[in-house]
């Protein structure tokens, strides 16, 4: 292997209620015969209070309207919710009565009240209105008739009613009552005309156990969160000012820090930034200099990962041996020794108990690591010719793991902690590199033949595919499991959307067109990426506005900077490997 870094390898040859205006709803609390029709926020002094909050009649409402800029109302109701959500129930209280506004009005207030404890004909009543209750309506509302909750614009209702009917159905069949969850498929689901397969889904559930129908249809009963998720579903078709998010406060307060760290490009602290004053981390406070230089590898540095409790740090590459380092003394723990070539890639077991390498060789080796023994090889990627294992990722329970190869019959394949075959996916592309989400939700995989395929890790089906127009090097995945970054062989990086492969941000300045460079998720708050590059320098971004705010050199030239890791416990600890047979901390 030449000095120049690892190369490509080459291409081979080639959701439940009743219909709408149901009668005979029966009544949530004594409370619900008295429904006010407003819904802006403010009490009315006639009507009933909010049954949450148990509020005194008001006393004068404030005569300013403005508060600085901002509504008055809006800014009240939103600072008696986060109140109650700090626990100053009282202060909530006070606050409201002197105001004059509630958060919600209390036909709100009893339509979470209804979804919370599965009152489904109350739910869809409250929702989308119900009838005179001297024509059998059973949600009286005071001074006329509920005209239901107003919607953002553009709203399906026929989808909000499908969701509610849907967790009725579902927990009736969780409760066994097979003969009304029927009639509600037939009589109530049915006829809202959503999507064929939706309801094919639903029916063959039918014929499942309890547990088996938690797991189709990804559920987790009604005394679980299911109905807690539904309102907040629901809640997105309500307009805001009627049913405030929850824990809205919070939220606009976690914008506002995010936006501060957006504009402080050498932002890395291990504390979340103050309200007390703007946010702007300094840079001398950043890890810009080598403080530290490894060279007890025996070859060029092509793979190297930081355990999740960062008191480990392992390297990998031309060399057949692998090095696990202390990293509070940096002094070589262990070296792994059974591979006879080079080894192209490592990962660490969520537990950080155990190793995994993938090798030139055609095997893949798993390390007990507080000793350094072998327990097990995977060689089941056997094939004639120059094929090679070039990845692995474990499964976040750490009772299984995928490995991937250019050729063979286990390409993409599962396997257990014993070494037996789980799955296979019996892919016929030449798996370069592949991620699984931290939630265990998605796999994603790169190929040689320039493909992105993500898949359902749980169902294992593929959920889409894409073709670019350059070579691919590695993939990592976001630990909010959200994005995916993907180095590209044309000197580009690029942060896309797991969901729908949005492409959200293209990182540009770093060298790479001949040689497997690994780009990482760096920083307190994964808000920056860095990369290697064939220039024997680091590049380093921030994540949101894609600003290059350093480029740092210190391998030796000519040669690559192959790969970068970052300590996940340490925010001022990164690693480089390059050519050069050193590691740079």
């Amino acid at each position: 292997m030449t000095a120049q870094g690892m190369r490509f390898h080459q291409d081979a040859s080639t959701t439940n209620g009743t219909q709408n205006g149901s009668k005979g709803s029966k009544q949530s609390s004594p409370n619900s015969q008295h429904v006010s029709n407003g819904t802006n926020g403010h009490t009315n002094t006639h009507g009933s209070m909010s049954q949450k909050n148990g509020i005194h009649p008001p006393i004068a409402r404030a005569t300013t309207q403005a508060f600085y800029g901002h509504d008055r109302e809006e800014v009240t109701r939103l600072i008696i919710q986060g109140l109650d959500d700090l626990g100053y129930h009282e202060a909530a209280n006070t606050l409201s009565r002197e105001s004059g506004y509630e958060v919600e009005s209390p036909a709100v207030a009893l339509f979470r009240h209804a979804v919370l404890q599965g009152d489904w004909r109350d739910a869809e009543a409250l929702l989308f209105g119900s009838e005179p209750a001297d024509q059998g309506g059973g949600v009286s509302i005071h001074n006329g008739d509920h005209q239901g909750l107003k919607f953002v614009e553009g709203v399906d209702e026929n989808q909000l009613r499908f969701l509610l009917r849907k967790q009725k159905y579902l927990e009736l069949l969780e409760s066994k009552d097979l003969g009304r969850a029927l009639m509600v498929l037939r009589q109530e689901l049915t006829p809202l005309k959503q999507e064929r397969s939706q309801l094919q889904q639903l029916s063959s559930m039918l014929v499942n156990t309890p547990d088996g129908l938690k797991k189709e249809a990804q559920w987790d009963g009604a005394t679980g969160q299911s109905r807690n998720v539904l309102l907040q579903e629901l809640s997105k078709s309500i307009a805001p000012s009627v049913m405030i998010p929850e824990h809205r406060l919070a939220d606009l307060l976690d914008q506002v820090k995010r936006n501060q760290i957006s504009q402080c490009l050498y932002h890395n602290p291990s504390r979340s930034p103050s309200l007390f004053a703007d946010h702007m981390c300094d840079r001398s406070q950043f890890p810009l200099r080598t403080v530290l230089e490894l060279g007890q590898n025996a070859g060029e540095v092509w793979a190297m990962q930081f355990s999740h409790d960062g008191k480990m740090l392992a390297t990998s590459g031309e060399a057949t041996d692998v090095l696990i380092y202390d990293t509070n003394t940096f002094q070589i723990l262990h070296t792994l020794t059974e591979h006879t070539n080079h080894v192209a890639y490592l990962a660490w077991s969520p537990d950080d108990r155990k190793l995994i390498t993938c090798s030139h060789d055609k095997t893949a080796r798993v390390w007990d690591a507080p000793s350094g023994q072998h327990i097990l090889k995977i060689d089941h990627h056997n094939y004639p010719g120059p094929g090679t294992l070039t990845t692995a990722a474990w499964s976040p329970d750490g009772q299984s793991f995928v490995t991937g190869s250019l050729q063979g019959n286990h390409r993409l394949c599962l396997w257990g902690i014993d070494g037996e075959p789980l799955f296979n996916w019996n892919v016929d592309y030449r798996v370069q590199d592949c991620a699984i989400s931290p939630n265990g939700k998605r796999m994603v995989v790169i190929s040689s033949e320039c493909q992105i395929a993500v898949y359902n890790y749980e169902t294992r089906e593929e959920e889409y595919s894409i073709l670019l127009k350059s070579k691919m090097t590695c993939v990592n995945i976001s630990q909010d499991s959200q994005h995916m970054l993907i180095n590209m062989a044309n000197s580009e990086i690029q942060l896309i959307k797991i969901d729908n492969a949005e492409i959200i941000k293209r990182y540009m300045g770093q060298q790479q067109g001949e040689f497997v460079i690994r780009s990482t998720f760096g920083g307190a708050d994964q808000n920056l990426v860095l990369s290697g590059s064939e220039d024997a320098k680091v590049y380093i971004w921030h994540k949101e506005n894609g600003t290059l705010i350093e480029t740092l050199e210190g391998h030796h030239s000519p040669g690559c900077v192959n790969v970068i890791a970052w300590n996940p416990t340490d925010p001022c600890m990164f690693a480089s490997g390059g050519d050069d047979h050193k590691v740079r901390m």
